[in-house]
């Protein structure tokens, strides 16, 4: 019979597994880092998960999230500047708050809204390569209380893993070619929210599964998410062969 430990050991492996894995095929950056925040939830035992990215003039802009709730928190730090996951990025360093509201002075607004949509307590790790700091991982929970060391080392490698993810095309980490790649892929995360908007619109589903509509045909595809998406966006691709093809599967 299989414990919890090793229950949580195997899930934690796969994860890594399915970066890896991931990375060797070329899958897009935003659609391998929308897994990660959904393995995170499982992971770490949370309730949302949400990454940050930082364009080339280190403005922070929300690439994955495991859900809206935590999408909408990410939007409201950077436009608010202000929250765990924005000092986290500036201080290149993990953000601990096991209580948010105890935190009420420190970031007023942000922990309003966080409280008021469920969560508790809040725990940031930066999205690092060596010595640049990508972005930043929220890890949002119910419940309050502190995330032990072990938990923290798992958070922070999967961190470190995204950020390799998102440099995977780039030998080095040169400072240009670095901001030239993050922006292409700030810019491939806005054609997929517009592709997910058209399909979503044109099949009367929800976002999370108008991207999952989006995802399956370019799996099937062998194609990449962003490329099926622009393809979209551009009606080169039209919503209903995306929704007739998911339609067939079922």
């Amino acid at each position: 019979m299989t414990t919890v430990a090793e229950a949580r050991e195997q899930k934690v492996v796969q994860a890594f597994v399915e970066i890896a894995e991931g990375l060797a095929r070329g899958v897009d950056a935003v659609d391998l880092l929308d897994r990660l925040a959904h393995n995170c939830v499982e992971i770490l035992d949370v309730a949302s998960a949400g990454l940050l990215l930082a364009d080339e003039h280190g403005v922070l802009h929300v690439l994955a999230a495991s859900s809206q709730a935590a999408r909408e928190l990410e939007v409201f730090q950077v436009q608010r500047d202000e929250g765990p996951c924005r000092d986290a990025y500036h201080a290149g360093a993990r953000v601990d708050v096991p209580d948010l509201v105890a935190e009420a002075d420190r970031w007023p607004a942000f922990v309003e809204a966080a409280v008021g949509a469920g969560y508790r307590s809040l725990h940031a790790v930066p999205l690092r390569l060596r010595a640049s700091i990508l972005g930043a991982m929220g890890l949002f929970s119910s419940r309050t209380g502190a995330m032990d060391e072990a938990d923290h080392a798992v958070a922070q490698a999967l961190a470190d893993v995204a950020s390799v993810a998102l440099v995977q095309e780039r030998a080095s980490a040169d400072q240009t070619a670095l901001a030239t790649h993050l922006q292409d892929v700030l810019s491939s995360r806005i054609a997929v929210e517009q592709a997910k908007g058209v399909i979503a619109y044109a099949g009367d589903l929800d976002v999370g599964q108008a991207f999952e509509r989006l995802r399956r045909y370019a799996r099937d595809h062998d194609l990449r998410l962003t490329d099926v998406a622009a393809a979209v966006v551009e009606r080169q691709l039209t919503s209903g062969a995306v929704l007739a093809h998911s339609d067939a599967e079922v």
